[in-house]
């Protein structure tokens, strides 16, 4: 009885003490954005464009394309560095009506080439009377490579495309606090925006 006894309770403590496995849940990184949207001037001398942009962004200029840069040196990027997210600006002056339809095809295009992994694909055009800008948003769904791309132009001499892209795998639902943060930054650097 007392062997009995013995065994059973070595046996609990083997098989009862083993310790529970769960496997860890699905998650994401926290990504903490900045407490509020503050802005400063681009305003450099030369350059066909000023705007407001983020205090936590820096400017650089894109020296990724050389050769199509010899004839656009107004490319420009905005690097959130903290957030690992980047805004491609390319501006093209317009030369004739031809060349502002050829323009619009270019960026449709572009922004389309994404249709594959897109869920949608929405656009919003929008005019600012004050500054003489239309405005057309890009807003892609799913896990495409930027969420969001838009034009900004005065239709006659002004041409500027801008993309939003991380330096991550993308994945809609990790980026959504980003993403839904620096929209509001992007609008704010259309409203803002003023040709020369």
């Amino acid at each position: 009885m007392r062997k009995t006894l013995f065994i059973a309770a070595a046996g609990l403590l083997l098989f009862g003490c083993r310790p529970n496995y769960m496997p860890k849940q699905m998650g994401y990184y926290r990504i903490d954005t900045p407490l509020k949207h503050e802005y400063q001037v681009f305003d450099r001398p030369g350059y066909p464009y000023t705007f407001e942009y983020p205090s936590y962004a820096r400017i650089e200029i894109d020296t990724q394309f050389f050769k199509e840069k010899a004839d656009n040196p107004y490319w420009i990027n905005i690097n959130y560095y903290t957030l690992g997210g980047i805004l491609n600006l390319t501006y093209k002056p317009i030369k004739s009506a031809a060349d502002f339809f050829k323009m619009n095809q270019e960026t449709y295009k572009f922004t389309f080439f994404h249709h594959e992994k897109a869920d949608f694909i929405n656009d919003e055009t929008f005019m600012f009377p004050d500054n003489h800008i239309y405005y057309t948003l890009y807003t892609v769904g799913g896990n495409a490579a930027s969420r969001y791309q838009f034009t900004a132009t005065d239709t006659t001499s002004h041409f500027l495309f801008g993309s939003l892209y991380f330096d991550v795998t993308p994945n809609a639902d990790s980026l959504k606090p980003v993403t839904d943060f620096l929209i509001q930054d992007i609008n704010h650097m259309i409203e803002t925006l003023k040709f020369r």
